[in-house]
């Protein structure tokens, strides 16, 4: 038994967008035990994106058992974890026969682009110009009400179950909480209200479904099951485990992973943000207990909601949809090396990007641009500062490019500047989210805290202090998005009874990233980077685009 953990426990279901894990917190937030499953993940056509819901239950059920037996071997009990959280990929589309409990297709994964066509469409009825005072977003392919809106029209199985009313909606956390408390044996179809605010059908305002979005997206209420909202902290709301080893263990938390690693920073105050680099990069700003709707192309979101005795607390958000990923496509498309850890590696070799600019916009571009038609672009910048055009000189067998242009590249490039552009990629889209904040906020971020797999790359952080010309503040025990869904299942049991208690949970061994190069360098680095999104427009052909979405 480890004498350092302090009881009583709780667990935290983290289940994101390529795996799941199971992280068990002692009542200071430091972990005891944990494990961790990859799952699969299926690109049936260019732009989409699958998960099977069977697979993301198991995942987690696995995660589960693992974690417990672990905890176990240590000396504890499983009736030492008291309460468990649960966060998740957010937007992520389910749907479920309600009557039987089982999916009537595959979710549809938040950075898919097959509904670019409906929105196109949707932009232009009326009454679209007013959606976003409503519910804080923007007409996209991010939010899951155009992905069930699409899946109605396209799926016959789902259209079947609408027409019958039995069919069940919910984002990954309602399929998980149903599913982990039976399913249909106890049919708790539940939902918190920041993952109820990805949906562009909950008013940010009042947080309840509004019948002017649905009215909007022409989805019937009496045709689908939609998830009950309720506070990210509740005692009863969210049911208990069915089966396991942790068998009647109450549900007691539940945050959208973002808002999850903002209470995980411990970003309660007004002004205060983080920045999550995981698969996409979200960085959230917390903005107090009224919605900020953005001019500047951000997205407002409800940050979190502790329950009736405290006002929901509402965030602007910036939204990267290719953080992550584009490491990935590094090592699994060029094969420049076997894992993702190694591309920092490689970025070392270079001791600049050679002139090199990487728009990762695999899906398009996310806040502030929402530029549906980008696609990934790699271009030069000479040394005069203009961005021009080059034919790639890669070798043909290193390159499974899909959708995604390699321009620009010269004879000089090697793969160490493109493995480094690819990390500035998302540092300068972090800039330009942050550029964005400032101006709906009219406050200036003096240091942003950061979480998430490219934050264990010190270079990657350096670059990003260097081009937001602030503080980067990195924790020691990263996981906060798991410890921020621990902390909501904690306070609705009163594990911990108040944010005085949090405030210095995970403060120790902190690294701070300052910036190292002149404001004058950052702002030419970054301009390059704005002619660099303009070459990335354009590339997709709306109407090859309409044919390619439409189902096999």
């Amino acid at each position: 038994m480890n004498q350092e953990l302090q009881a009583p426990f709780v667990g935290s279901i983290d289940q994101g967008t390529t795996s799941s894990r199971f992280i068990i917190f002692d009542s200071k937030g430091m972990p005891a035990a944990s494990h961790q499953v990859e799952f699969k993940q299926m690109y049936p056509k260019p732009g989409w994106h699958e998960h099977d819901p069977y697979d993301l239950i198991k995942s987690v059920e696995s995660c589960i058992a693992e974690a417990t037996a672990v905890f176990t071997k240590i000396g504890y009990l499983p009736s030492d974890i008291k309460v468990i959280g649960v966060t998740n990929q957010r937007e992520t589309t389910v749907l479920w026969d309600t009557q039987t409990g089982e999916p009537v297709c595959n979710a549809i994964v938040w950075p898919d682009t097959r509904t670019d066509s409906l929105v196109r469409e949707l932009k232009s009825r009326k009454g679209a110009s007013g959606l976003q005072q409503i519910c804080g977003l923007p007409l996209s392919t991010y939010p899951s009400a155009v992905k069930m809106l699409w899946l109605c029209q396209n799926n016959p199985r789902v259209r079947e179950a609408y027409n019958a009313k039995r069919l069940s909606f919910g984002t990954v956390d309602s399929w998980l909480i149903y599913s982990l408390n039976g399913g249909p044996k106890r049919s708790i179809h539940a939902t918190d209200s920041t993952n109820a605010s990805r949906t562009m059908l909950l008013n940010l305002h009042s947080l309840q479904y509004d019948n002017t979005l649905l009215d909007f997206f022409q989805l019937d209420r009496n045709h689908i099951h939609l998830p009950h909202v309720f506070p990210s902290s509740d005692d009863k709301a969210f049911g208990s485990v069915e089966s396991g080893p942790l068998a009647g263990v109450r549900i007691t938390g539940c945050l959208g992973d973002q808002s999850a690693a903002l209470v995980g920073q411990s970003a309660f105050l007004p002004g205060m943000a983080k920045n999550t680099y995981g698969t996409g990069c979200f960085l959230l700003y917390n903005v107090g207990d009224a919605p900020v709707i953005s001019k500047h192309g951000l997205l407002a979101t409800v940050a979190y909601d502790f329950g009736p005795k405290h006002s929901p607390v509402y965030a602007l958000e910036g939204s990267i949809a290719v953080a992550g990923s584009g490491v990935k496509f590094l090592t699994s498309n060029l094969r420049f090396a076997t894992e993702s850890s190694k591309i920092g590696d490689l970025a070392l070799t270079v001791e600049d990007n050679g002139g090199v600019v990487f728009v990762t916009a695999f899906s398009g571009l996310f806040a502030p641009y929402w530029i549906d038609d980008a696609r990934g672009t790699i271009c030069m910048s000479p040394k005069d500062g203009s961005c021009g055009f080059l034919i790639s000189n890669l070798p043909p067998n290193n390159l499974n490019l899909t959708e995604n242009h390699l321009v620009g590249i010269t004879h000089h490039t090697e793969q160490g500047h493109i493995a480094r552009a690819t990390l500035e990629a998302t540092c300068y889209q972090t800039k330009a989210i942050l550029d964005a904040m400032e101006k709906d906020s009219g406050h200036k971020l003096t240091e942003l805290a950061v979480d998430g797999g490219m934050s264990e790359s010190d270079l990657c952080m350096q670059i990003q202090s260097d081009v937001i010309g602030i503080s980067v503040d990195r924790p020691a025990m990263r996981e906060t998005t798991a410890l921020g869904s621990a902390i909501a299942a904690g306070l609705a049991v009163k594990i911990w009874r108040d944010f005085k208690e949090l405030e210095e949970m995970n403060k120790l061994n902190r690294t701070v990233f300052t910036p190292k190069i002149s404001h004058h360098q950052s702002k030419g680095m970054f301009q390059r980077w704005q002619k660099a999104v303009n070459m990335s427009r354009g590339w997709v052909d709306m109407n090859e685009s309409q044919e390619e979405n439409t189902p096999p």
